[in-house]
């Protein structure tokens, strides 16, 4: 006897919902185990993460902060992975429109008066992602690179990049030898609610992003091109669909998004470019687990951007009450996207037993 996987015929409405349900009820089992392995009430630990981060006002704000990077990070991630172009790079994109959006800020900034210097920020800050991800989409497509790899190692360039400016030639002068840039000017920098971190700006921008991408996925020529080339290649090959410039075109919008997560990082938060792991709280990599939360649908996006700030909001709480150690959110977050994953699979295939035949000589 042994395992085989058959793919499905087809997969109904409610099994769609219930899949990644489970997954996500089996993911938070696995890390109640976690949990009682390191000698801690799994039930106890895991209501004190929610209630650390949906209990109080400020873990309410403090999710909704995180949760607006995710939510537009997320929602190009999910364009992408429609197209099963497996964008692993989301953190360097990020990163490049921070850098751009700084060199605006600084640049322009000082004789510039809001109005006109946020926007510029905003523009300077996708176009940077945007650039930044047509890079892995032209190697594919011209080179025949894989993505994962391309994207990935772009991911320790931008870091390295960071790193050299901050330390390097963008050093500020007024920061007595640490490695951030100088501030922006105050009319570059967001305003924020009062007693809170989040700006009215993103509040906005994240949302009408993830809305305007759905409608752009599933609404559009190029939203069905995009996804045609997810479900079949050789028929969207067929049909005359320009695999070259939908690529770029995909990879532009999604590194866009996630340049203006950068960006608005920068000017709602920091106010100066620094290390790139304080720049970022690991958006990009998270991202990917609130794409596949969401089903790859940008509105479902939202939803699981702000379930999984939770986590990370949570998870930074339990580490001084529970004194649990730092990077306990990466394994919350590692284990979840497993069992997505497991879900995903068992989703489109099904496990049957195959009895071998003997045979006879």
């Amino acid at each position: 006897m042994r395992f085989e996987s058959v793919p499905r015929a087809g997969t109904s409405r409610v099994l769609e919902i219930l899949a990644p349900a489970l997954s996500l009820l089996a993911g938070l089992a696995a890390v109640g185990l976690v949990f009682l392995l390191k000698g801690l009430n799994p039930l106890f630990a895991l209501g004190e993460i929610f209630r650390s981060s949906f209990g109080s006002v400020f873990g309410l704000t403090e999710t909704v902060t995180k949760a607006l990077p995710l939510i537009l990070v997320g929602s190009g991630l999910a364009l992408t992975f429609q197209a099963k172009f497996w964008n692993i790079g989301a953190e360097s994109q990020l990163l490049l429109g921070a850098v751009f959006s700084t060199w605006v800020g600084l640049t322009w900034g000082p004789s510039l008066p809001g109005p006109v210097i946020v926007p510029l920020m905003f523009l300077a800050g996708f176009l940077g992602g945007a650039l930044w991800g047509m890079i892995p989409a032209a190697l594919k497509i011209r080179l025949g690179i894989n993505e994962v790899i391309s994207t990935l190692m772009l991911n320790y360039i931008a870091a390295e990049l960071v790193k050299f400016l901050v330390v390097g030639p963008w050093k500020g002068a007024s920061k007595h030898g640490y490695p951030y840039t100088d501030d922006l000017p105050a009319q570059a920098i967001l305003w924020l609610f009062p007693g809170t971190r989040i700006s009215p700006i993103l509040l906005v921008l994240a949302p009408a992003a993830a809305a305007t991408l759905t409608f752009l996925i599933f609404r559009t020529r190029f939203g069905y091109e995009v996804r045609v080339i997810g479900e079949n290649r050789e028929a969207a090959r067929y049909a005359g669909i320009d695999f070259f410039r939908t690529s770029l075109l995909f990879m532009a919008v999604s590194g866009g998004l996630a340049g203006l997560a950068g960006t608005g990082e920068l000017t709602a938060i920091h106010h100066h470019l620094s290390y790139p792991d304080t720049l970022s709280a690991g958006y990009g990599f998270t991202a990917i687990i609130v794409a596949w939360l969401g089903r790859l649908n940008p509105l479902l996006v939202m939803v699981s951007g702000v379930f999984l700030a939770g986590i990370i909001v949570g998870g930074d709480a339990i580490q001084m009450s529970l004194g649990l150690p730092a990077v306990t959110v990466q394994v919350f977050n590692g284990i979840i996207l497993i069992f997505l994953i497991m879900g995903e699979f068992f989703l489109r295939n099904r496990i049957r037993w195959v009895r071998r035949t003997p045979r006879h000589g």
